[in-house]
């Protein structure tokens, strides 16, 4: 335990050194699953949200657009997505997955889970609920700075 009061130099070193460390093991587990990082967060966001035009998934997963027309081009050429025109605007790409892509990102987000599980069992639920909480309300606080710092 540390003697000094913490600081929030000090605790955001903390958060970003924990969210390495976390990030590094996750990633491990996907890799040996078969998947790239990008692949993998490309591949959840079609299984839980279903089909999604091309250019809202990048949001959705931390990448820039093309990054995103990337790894939808990776995962198309390997029959795991597919691609159609929007019928309401053809400029627009709705990618989906496929049996094949849906059969692969299952199991592997069942073993993210559990992974995710192995990771944070240090904490009592309780304590999880509390740093969601945090963590949500400093992003959010983190999220106004910066639209207020783009105004100008």
């Amino acid at each position: 335990m540390r003697s000094k009061p913490s600081t929030p130099l000090h605790t955001w070193l903390v958060w970003m050194l924990a969210s390495r460390s976390v990030g590094s093991y996750a990633l491990g587990k996907i890799e040996e699953a078969g998947l790239g990082e990008s692949d993998f967060r490309v591949l959840e966001v079609l299984l839980h949200k279903g089909p999604t035009p091309v250019n809202t998934i990048g949001p959705k997963v931390n990448l820039n657009p093309g990054s995103v027309s990337v790894a939808v081009d990776r995962l198309y050429k390997k029959g795991l997505v597919s691609r159609v025109e929007d019928t309401h605007d053809r400029r627009v790409r709705i990618v989906s997955l496929t049996e094949v892509g849906a059969a692969l990102i299952k199991p592997i987000f069942q073993s993210h889970i559990k992974v995710m599980d192995e990771v944070f069992s240090e904490l009592e639920p309780s304590e999880l609920g509390t740093l969601e909480a945090l963590l949500r309300r400093v992003g959010k606080h983190a999220q106004k700075l910066r639209s207020g710092h783009n105004r100008g």
